[in-house]
């Protein structure tokens, strides 16, 4: 493995940390280091929208608010490099708690999650972006 492909390995892997952490934290413009403006971002796999990243950006603020303790593991990112992009493909779970209003209407507590993360990402003068995400989600529990 040549140099350049070990810093790109590295720089993709901070990128799936950065997603994670915008997410989990609700710092929504974080997303703008992951994404490009014109990012396809598709969630319908988990009953989310498809859109692009401002749009997304305005759905999981409204969305996730009534999850406010968020937690993101990714796993080992499958990395492939071809025509001057990179396929990431990588094992996500998630763990989603409710607000204290939605246990007070006896909603489920805690949702659990799990699938895979797909992007196609592109190298940009900001270093690399995803300009596409679907994600697969494979399962869903609630307790």
């Amino acid at each position: 493995m040549e140099t350049q492909e070990i810093a790109d390995r590295l720089e993709i892997t901070g990128l799936l940390a950065r997603y994670t952490f915008a997410i989990d934290s609700g710092q929504w413009d974080l997303l703008d280091e992951v994404f490009t403006p014109d990012a396809s971002i598709d969630y319908s796999s988990s009953g989310g929208i498809k859109g692009t990243r401002d749009e997304v950006k305005v759905w999981l603020a409204e969305v996730l608010a009534h999850w406010p303790a968020r937690l993101h593991l990714i796993g080992a990112a499958r990395i492939d490099f071809l025509d001057g992009e990179a396929r990431v493909s990588a094992p996500f779970t998630d763990t989603l708690a409710p607000t204290r209003e939605l246990v007070a209407a006896r909603t489920e507590g805690f949702l659990h999650g799990g699938g895979y993360y797909h992007h196609r990402l592109r190298r940009t003068d900001g270093g690399w972006r995803s300009v596409e995400l679907v994600e697969e989600q494979s399962w869903r529990t609630a307790r």
